[in-house]
């Protein structure tokens, strides 16, 4: 049993080296390369030494998977992280052969989504991921609101602008779509200008609605993210350097109690042998 807890320290103090995991997000970039590399015409030798280079990345994927569990003090909570899950399929995954056979095209898949691994192996990456999911519930409304300004814009220039240009305004669904053009900016000055020969102050219509969803509300999404970010980041911290106990303050200031006593009673011999000698 002893010998077994080394061996965990050993592969723990592995899986927390920096070295490798500089390794690990090294063979994560390799291997994306690799899998882009395949989307081109090659030749036969150069798709063999693909396939090699694929079971290398392969096997030191599965080698770093059960490093990261064997170093795991409690093998069970393992795999309560939505990360090591993650990890372990798209590893397992890995291992179904790419040749001409009925899983050769979810093997392929698969490989291309090896990638992200490294938001699983870079700390920053797995707050910024997690910071996305949780402003997803706030995001929501922000998404009802603008869709809301949206249909609104739609029925008015459906309404206004239908019997200018049928192919832009015909109808709210149609209008939509312009719409979402015009807040991507793209060639949007055309659109403006083409209703501004027939209405003059047409162009308050696009900078209004311009400034609601390309700004206005970008702004908005900027803010709930960052906001949900900095409080990730203070629970990391948190975790990090958890803040002391009661029961661990009070056996502190005992402690300090017991310090004090007795340095109290060595400067009372001192005083007392000083009087002696006197």
């Amino acid at each position: 049993m002893l010998q077994f807890a080394k061996i965990q320290k050993r592969f723990e103090s592995v899986r927390s080296n920096k070295a490798f995991e500089l390794f690990v997000v090294g063979v994560i970039l390799f291997s994306a390369i690799v899998v882009g590399v395949k989307t081109y015409d090659l030749p036969e030798g150069m798709l063999t030494l693909l396939s090699g280079l694929d079971a290398f990345i392969t096997l030191v994927f599965l080698l770093e998977l059960s490093i990261r569990f064997m170093g795991e003090e409690n093998k069970r909570h393992f795999f309560k992280s939505a990360w090591n899950i993650f990890d372990t399929i798209i590893v397992v995954a890995s291992l179904i052969p790419v040749d001409e056979s009925e899983m050769a095209f979810v093997g392929r898949l698969l490989r291309i989504f090896r990638v992200l691994r490294m938001v699983s192996i870079i700390p920053e990456l797995r707050i910024l991921l997690n910071s996305l999911l949780k402003a997803l519930p706030q995001l929501g409304y922000v998404m009802l609101l603008m869709f809301i300004i949206f249909y609104i814009y739609a029925a008015v220039g459906s309404t206004l602008f239908a019997h200018i240009n049928p192919d832009l305004w015909g109808d709210i669904a149609i209008s939509l779509l312009t719409l979402f053009r015009v807040m991507t900016f793209e060639d949007w000055t055309d659109v403006m200008y083409e209703t501004m020969d027939v209405y003059g102050l047409s162009w308050t219509y696009y900078l209004s609605f311009i400034f609601l969803t390309a700004f206005a509300f970008l702004n908005m999404v900027i803010g709930i993210v960052v906001s949900v970010i900095e409080k990730e980041n203070a629970i990391e911290d948190a975790a990090a350097h958890p803040e002391p106990s009661m029961s661990e303050l009070q056996k502190e200031i005992q402690s300090l109690k017991v310090l004090i006593v007795e340095m109290n009673h060595t400067q009372n011999q001192s005083k007392q042998s000083n009087k002696g000698n006197e």
